[in-house]
């Protein structure tokens, strides 16, 4: 099954027909306090959403940006194991679900477990997996647990742990890192595009390969990040369509966002991670192309492709942020240094 799009156009579809009659005053309210926490420095020991006009409002506000920005994730994974699929997912501090729904829309039936700490987000969750016409967001599994203090989830194929070391304790993000890495063969953490959502991503990387696992994306390498932390961090871009429902919660005006994360994806299985990968925005000039790259054998260095590469060329100027370089089917041509 192909299914991001449809999956996408039918979260869409769940979130307007579920939020509907959300008063557009109660919900600019919770986005406002949901946005104090979510660029807040303080850890909770207690769910950020309290009652379903927080989820609800979350919902709106932020499950767009989190799928898309998970469906990057692994496409990333796939791309580095094309013929690995999970049968089983769990979806750790899951909340309403993003995660989950991109996972349905990357492999066939997975069957998926979301684990979270508020009861409103997972009662939300389980309405909008049950509107969404997909089989296996239908048959998944919702339960309450307490993120970080619980013992490690059953043994599972996949692990996701979408934007929630952020809400933790140091204690407890380390905690939620080593059982993700206990219980899975491939693990996906995701964290905002920030300095310190990047330290985050870092320090969780440190403890995967710790544990023994091999990083598949977006590093080139398992050896430490070349990124000097203090002066820049490693972080990418999803473009995020805008519903109209999502434009009233967030009070824009255009169609789509850029949703900025940094996030990590190791495995215990064999991988084809990129040789390269493209960690700044391509800057295209007249009959040049200019890439940052992280790579496997030379930390960070930048590629120049001129028209005098052909068809490397073309393929540089559609080239995206985030991307493998160069492209699988790319051939063999001048060294574009």
């Amino acid at each position: 099954m192909n299914a991001t799009l449809p999956t996408a156009e039918a979260l869409r579809a769940a979130l307007a027909a579920l939020l509907d009659g959300l008063p557009p005053r109660q919900a600019a309210q919770a986005v406002d306090r949901l946005i104090a926490s979510y660029r807040g420095t303080t850890p909770t020991d207690a769910p950020i959403l309290r009652d379903r006009s927080d989820v609800a409002a979350y919902a709106a506000y932020r499950m767009p940006a989190t799928f898309e920005a998970v469906r990057s994730c692994l496409a990333a994974l796939r791309d580095a194991a094309p013929d690995w699929a999970p049968a089983t997912h769990t979806d750790i501090g899951g909340g309403t679900g993003a995660a989950s729904w991109a996972v349905a829309g990357a492999w066939d039936g997975p069957r998926t477990t979301v684990l979270d700490w508020s009861e409103p987000a997972l009662a939300l969750g389980r309405e909008l997996a049950g509107a969404s016409g997909i089989p296996a967001l239908r048959a998944a599994t919702w339960e309450r647990a307490r993120i970080g203090a619980s013992p490690a989830p059953a043994p599972t194929d996949l692990v996701t742990v979408s934007y929630v070391l952020k809400e933790l304790t140091a204690g407890d993000r380390a905690a939620v890192v080593d059982a993700a890495a206990t219980a899975a063969q491939a693990v996906v953490i995701v964290e905002p595009g920030t300095p310190d959502g990047y330290e985050r991503i870092i320090d969780a990387r440190d403890r995967l390969i710790a544990a023994g696992l091999t990083v598949a994306a977006p590093c080139p390498h398992d050896d430490a990040c070349p990124v000097e932390r203090g002066t820049d961090w490693c972080h990418f871009s999803a473009r995020v369509s805008r519903s109209s429902l999502h434009r009233q919660v967030k009070g824009g005006s255009l169609s789509h966002e850029d949703e900025k994360f940094s996030y990590v994806v190791a495995t215990r299985f064999p991988v084809r991670p990129a040789r390269e990968r493209v960690i700044r925005r391509p800057q295209i000039r007249k009959g040049q192309v200019l890439l940052e790259l992280c790579t496997r054998d030379e930390g960070l260095r930048r590629a120049t492709v001129t028209k005098r590469h052909g068809t490397l060329y073309r393929a540089a100027r559609d080239t995206a942020w985030g991307d493998p370089w160069p492209p699988a089917d790319a051939p063999e041509g001048p060294d574009a240094a």
